[in-house]
């Protein structure tokens, strides 16, 4: 299913449709500030599952990150942060930043067995901060960035659902993606290292 929402006032009833597939275990492809992302409900086991037999890893060894939809939303899920990293996160948030932070035992056991940090996302899209207001806790996220160079497949909701109408329950519409991901920033231990660098520019607010 492919469905139509405006990034500027997502429609509450199409919102509503989303939450209704992530809460009965389905997985769903939205967009957020950088790549479009494959997504389910953090608590659904059944749905990470079925989200790493298609990206083809172990759910102990990804590296899936949390679309949270703001500050408070992401102290749920990481232990306490210094006041460094809290002003940088105020700062960067709502982003295109993934930050890995330590994670607490509200992180799912199926997620954090061999690992204890976590990546937290806070996209600038309104899209996808409403999905997680509505659902009430985070979506389970991982781009579907290609490795091959038809950059269309990634960026195009049209192609992207044809592409994976087969493997998800729905495909949301919200305009043409970004072909960049996110720039991947590690807190864990006071300093602030870059893992990986995409479209957030760390030095405005370092």
């Amino acid at each position: 299913m492919l469905i139509k929402i405006y990034p500027e006032n997502p429609n509450p009833k199409a919102i509503e449709q989303v939450v209704e597939v992530l809460k009965k275990g389905g997985l769903i492809i939205y967009p957020t500030d950088t790549v479009y992302g494959l997504g389910c409900d953090i608590t659904n086991q059944k749905a990470i599952e079925k989200i790493c037999r298609i990206r083809g890893i172990k759910p102990e060894k990804a590296n899936f990150s949390f679309i949270c939809s703001d500050l408070s939303h992401i102290s749920d899920y990481i232990k306490p942060i210094d006041t460094a990293t809290f002003r940088l996160l105020k700062k960067a948030l709502p982003g295109p930043f993934t930050f890995i932070l330590n994670a607490n035992n509200n992180v799912p056991k199926l997620l954090s067995a061999n690992k204890r940090t976590v990546g937290i996302r806070v996209p600038d899209n309104e899209i996808a901060r409403e999905i997680v207001r509505q659902l009430g806790n985070p979506i389970l996220s991982t781009s579907i960035r290609d490795d091959d160079d038809v950059i269309e497949y990634s960026t195009d909701p049209e192609l992207i659902h044809e592409k994976y109408e087969q493997l998800v329950d729905l495909v949301i519409d919200g305009g043409f993606g970004d072909n960049e991901a996110s720039t991947v920033v590690d807190c864990t231990s006071g300093e602030f290292e870059i893992i990986r660098e995409g479209k957030g520019n760390l030095n405005s607010f370092v």
